[in-house]
């Protein structure tokens, strides 16, 4: 009788196949996330948050960040099926590449620019947050997204705390051009009400960053049990949201200051509702004809001449 107990059992890998780039890396370790242990956790979340930061560490600095052994990072290599370490930073490296033309270019802008002074510093970010930003948009899964945004039944956006005014931008854009539009979870705790109304012909777009609202990231969460196609506005592709929505863009929000930017999230949520106005044709013009007849019917806006006559 042989005796097996001293018999080491390979690890099993947590996908069949090894990512051949990273967006397949990073959704591995976004829908693996919540099962690993935690330092693979933190291994994991270095190479979601900092690819970039990654693509130049060696192993003994991913080690030492991610809390764990040099050995634990070579285990998770190869729970993935890559070849250890190096392949890993190969990925990251191949990520960063794709943005390096962008990025340049915005660094020799930098060097002509006034940075000593809080209004230029700011400008300076917010510019390399949004070329950032639209550089890691994927075209595929954007036209997907003004799709779903077209032909829903009715689009429900959701955003707490300072993604508050980002969701409230993007329901008045898109009901400009489209009916059935609404913003929930804005008052009276009745978000749990709303989710109700949900149907499997719907989206609801979600926005938050870091820390993550609670009741946005369980809103995502329900409307996915309940077959409601989502799409996520984030941060970090560890944020929660990235593992619930069907869809989900990353967006930059670093800052000068100890405030985060927003910029980027206003500019996507523009460049969202007149893709989709350009995709309705006539029926969003149709749709802005009305509202602007509707507004002028209730005197919405204070007419000019009286802004500029004379007391």
């Amino acid at each position: 009788m042989v005796d097996n107990t001293n018999t080491r059992v390979p690890p099993k890998r947590f996908n069949p196949e090894a990512p051949a780039n990273y967006p397949q890396l990073r959704e591995v370790l976004q829908d693996r996330l919540p099962t690993l242990a935690p330092g693979q956790q933190r291994i994991a979340r270095l190479l979601l948050d900092d690819p970039e930061g990654t693509s130049f560490r060696s192993i003994g600095e991913t080690a030492r960040l991610a809390e764990v052994h040099s050995s634990s990072v070579v285990r998770f290599a190869g729970l993935l099926g890559l070849a250890g370490y190096p392949a890993l930073v190969r990925l990251c490296r191949e990520q960063l590449a794709m943005e390096a033309h962008l990025v340049r270019r915005l660094e020799q802008a930098k060097e002509h620019t006034e940075t000593t002074k809080l209004l230029g510093a700011i400008a300076e970010n917010d510019t390399r947050n949004l070329t950032r930003t639209f550089a890691r948009i994927d075209r595929g899964d954007w036209e997907r997204a003004v799709s779903l945004l077209r032909t829903a039944r009715v689009v429900h956006v959701v955003g707490m705390r300072k993604c508050y005014s980002v969701a409230h931008l993007l329901t008045y854009l898109l009901h400009m051009v489209r009916p059935g539009v609404r913003q929930i979870g804005g008052a009276g705790g009745l978000l749990v009400d709303e989710l109700r109304e949900l149907a499997a012909d719907d989206v609801l777009v979600a926005v938050s960053i870091r820390r993550y609202t609670r009741d946005t990231v369980r809103a995502v969460e329900f409307a996915r049990q309940h077959g409601v196609a989502t799409i996520a506005l984030t941060d970090d592709p560890s944020s929660p949201l990235a593992r619930a929505a069907s869809l989900t863009f990353y967006l930059e929000t670093g800052s000068v200051t100890v405030l985060r930017s927003l910029s980027t999230f206003t500019a996507v949520v523009q460049a969202l509702a007149t893709s989709v106005a350009v995709s309705l044709g006539k029926r969003g013009r149709d749709e802005l004809r009305t509202d602007e007849s509707l507004l002028e019917s209730f005197a919405v806006y204070s007419p000019m001449e009286a802004i500029f006559a004379e007391e």
